[in-house]
């Protein structure tokens, strides 16, 4: 991972086909088979191919519908979170689409034990989605809803795709029975585990550090993450007695190379610990995605 957070540009080509590729593999090899549903947008585009198909006898591809919806939200991804977050967005989903038509149907003797491909369906797609957010690039509908109310309450992304998935989980039931909503339920829960345990930049650390040169480890701190910090003065340290000062700050579980790092550089023997912490209060900078 430490190669993805320091090669930005490549990180997002490669975030981009990883996406397209395991998005594809879960509705093709795990979802459709399974009749399970995605969450965010490409569930809601499963269920219109679902409903069209049924209903209408119209069979509109999953990918081309995936695009179609997604396309006042890119809007909404350009006006607030930028036109370079956007257009990897916009190439995210249009790899996406395409993989879905090209990967191939899973084998005819393929497993139809619905709990099973619920499971590897949410896993390998929550992977995929956590990984794009990771590195600068949403997979598009929810994501993008999601990282903008994220800026503004501070909630996590796994809990603001669940809440807007519920009435994927209702239609799951009507289209096939509520077993099938349970097990879509169970995917979205996997899906949603998944992505809060690959994308970090919304998981926050307490970072304690014990230093002889606070002012090179602020000066450094500041320079390369941007935090606050705190200051106990008139530490001691236990084994050589030496006047100490104790920093306090909290950063993003994505910052923590960069907090390496920039510690190192400005005092090697500093001492420092690292908790993860649940909410934090007050003001937070979030760098630009």
């Amino acid at each position: 991972m430490l190669y993805f957070d320091r090669h930005e540009f490549a990180a997002r080509i490669v975030a981009a086909v990883i996406y397209a590729l395991t998005s594809a593999i879960a509705i093709n090899f795990f979802w459709t088979p399974g009749h399970i549903y995605s969450s965010g947008f490409t569930g809601l585009a499963q269920i219109v191919n679902t409903v069209g198909t049924r209903f209408f006898n119209v069979d509109l591809p999953i990918g081309l519908l995936l695009i179609i919806l997604n396309i006042p939200i890119l809007l909404l991804g350009y006006k607030k979170l930028g036109y370079r977050f956007t257009m990897f967005t916009a190439l995210a989903l249009i790899l996406a689409a395409l993989a879905i038509r090209f990967v191939p149907d899973p084998p005819a003797n393929w497993s139809n034990d619905s709990l099973l491909l619920a499971i590897f369906g949410g896993g390998i797609n929550g992977f995929g989605t956590g990984f794009a957010l990771r590195t600068g690039l949403s997979t598009g509908g929810l994501d993008i809803i999601g990282i903008v109310v994220r800026k503004k309450f501070g909630l996590r992304m796994g809990a603001v795709n669940l809440t807007f998935n519920f009435f994927i989980l209702m239609a799951a039931g009507y289209l096939f029975g509520p077993q099938f909503a349970l097990y879509t339920g169970i995917s979205l829960i996997v899906n949603a585990f998944m992505i809060d345990n690959v994308y970090t930049r919304q998981q926050k650390l307490q970072v304690m550090i014990v230093t002889e040169n606070p002012d090179k480890v602020i000066d450094m701190l500041q320079q390369n993450i941007r935090r606050g910090i705190t200051i106990v003065h008139d530490a001691e340290g236990g084994y050589n007695h030496h006047q100490k000062e104790i920093l306090f700050t909290v950063i993003s579980a994505y910052e923590r190379y960069d907090f390496r790092d920039a510690l190192e550089l400005a005092d090697p023997k500093a001492w420092s610990s690292t908790w993860r912490i649940e909410h934090t209060m007050g003001r937070f900078y979030e760098p630009k995605l």
